[in-house]
This record gives C-alpha cells, structure tokens and sequence, in this order.
C-alpha cells in the first residue's frame, strides 16, 4: 500500500461533517483565498490517486484481452472497488487544510500588481 493510501486510510475517519465559513477563512484571513487553496490541494491529491490507481491496474493489462479474460480478472475489480470507497479529493484536502497540514504562502509580488 502506498504512502499517500495509507494517510488517507487513516484519514478517513469521520471525515464528512460541515465546516464553519469563519474557520476556513481565519486560516488566511479571506474565504476566497482558502478555497482556492484548497482546490488546489484537492487536485494534487486527484493526480497522485489517478496516477497511482493507473499504475496497479496496469500491471493486469494484457493488449490481447480475450471477452472471458476480461470479465475474470476479479484482482482489477478489486483494486477498482477499493479506489471508489475512498473519501472525495475535495473532502480530505479541506480536512488537511483545516488541521493546518497544508502549507501555503503568498507571492509578495502579486500583492502589489
């Protein structure tokens, strides 16, 4: 099991609950700014699962499937199925977020365009 699926097992834990607006922007003192943070947080956490997730259901891929061999290859459902009980990228990135795991900064330079 990989670094990043073994955090987010372990992560998973009561996950979904509602978030007070104040607390996410007394993070950076704007709403705006921590969404847009978290977004992109959840975006990163989306490409590393996609890429992972494509890596393990390689391995099964043969370029001369036959219809039977398809429908048997119950390692690749598996695997499928595991990936699709995960919690949403958007729900365990806020929940990072909200325990100060992120790490953000501002470009000083955009403050003055």
């Amino acid at each position: 099991m990989s670094k990043l699926r073994r955090q987010l097992s372990a992560n998973t834990t009561n996950v979904v609950e509602t978030k007070s607006l104040v607390a996410i922007k007394d993070h950076t003192g704007n709403l705006y700014e921590s969404i847009a943070i978290i977004a992109k947080r959840a975006n990163q956490i989306n490409i590393a699962l996609r890429e992972e997730l494509h890596n393990k259901l390689e391995e099964f891929a043969s370029h001369t499937d036959s219809l039977e061999e398809i429908h048997e290859n119950k390692e690749q459902i598996e695997i499928s199925r595991a990936y699709e009980k995960m919690p949403n990228p958007a729900i365990l990135a806020t929940q990072e977020f909200m325990e100060h795991k992120v790490y953000h900064r501002k470009n000083d330079e955009d403050l003055f365009r």
